[in-house]
């Protein structure tokens, strides 16, 4: 077993509205969106929902719910490092709004297309306990020939932790010994993501 670290918690960020003629969205945290208006803008149309008085606003989780799926919709068979802003806009509404720790894997194919995203480990507001007998067995049983590790840290600093990068050179160790790569491991951090692959740190 291993622990993955961040931070101390920073100040929550407060809700934000949201307006058009036709509707009026509530969304918790929309700083995480960044320059996704396109997408923020689908997941508030698909959430109009037909009450016995007509349409009523969609609730911040409702519409980071849709969010998820349109963006998880797009993720999933594209090329991970030909097209890594699909990933990152996935994982910033994904994770980005958590109060707690969160350890994933995006799992690959052997053209690096995007087979699944699975959220494999929950911890507390500042550490997870991640478990790398568990990746192994979960790579093996999708057949992935590489993976994105990912996890965030719900104080907003998303600078990696000595446990985050021992964490990653266990991992990558215990996959190597089945074939399987790993290819980055992205820390989430509000609306940043910082890339181990880009630092020099894998």
């Amino acid at each position: 077993m291993a622990s993955l670290g961040s931070s101390p918690p920073a100040g929550r960020i407060g809700p934000a509205s949201y307006h058009s003629s036709h509707m009026r969205v509530v969304a918790s945290k929309t700083h995480v969106f960044g320059g996704m208006s396109a997408i923020s803008w689908k997941a508030a149309n698909a959430l109009s929902r037909s009450a016995p008085s007509g349409y009523r606003p969609a609730n911040a989780d409702e519409v980071l719910q849709a969010a998820q799926r349109v963006l998880a919709g797009q993720m999933r068979g594209c090329e991970a490092l030909t097209s890594p802003q699909v990933v990152r806009d996935f994982l910033r509404v994904k994770l980005g709004t958590l109060e707690h720790e969160v350890f994933g894997v995006i799992h690959l194919d052997a053209q690096n297309r995007v087979i699944d995203y699975v959220e494999m480990f929950r911890g507390t507001v500042s550490q997870t306990s991640v478990y790398p007998r568990e990746v192994v067995k979960e790579a093996l049983a999708r057949n992935s020939a590489a993976l994105l590790l990912v996890h965030n840290h719900p104080s907003g600093a998303a600078e990696p932790s000595r446990a985050d990068e021992m964490l990653t050179q266990t991992l990558k160790s215990a996959l190597a010994l089945v074939d399987v790569r790993v290819l980055d491991h992205l820390i989430v951090a509000g609306s940043a993501i910082l890339s181990f692959a880009e630092r020099g740190l894998l």
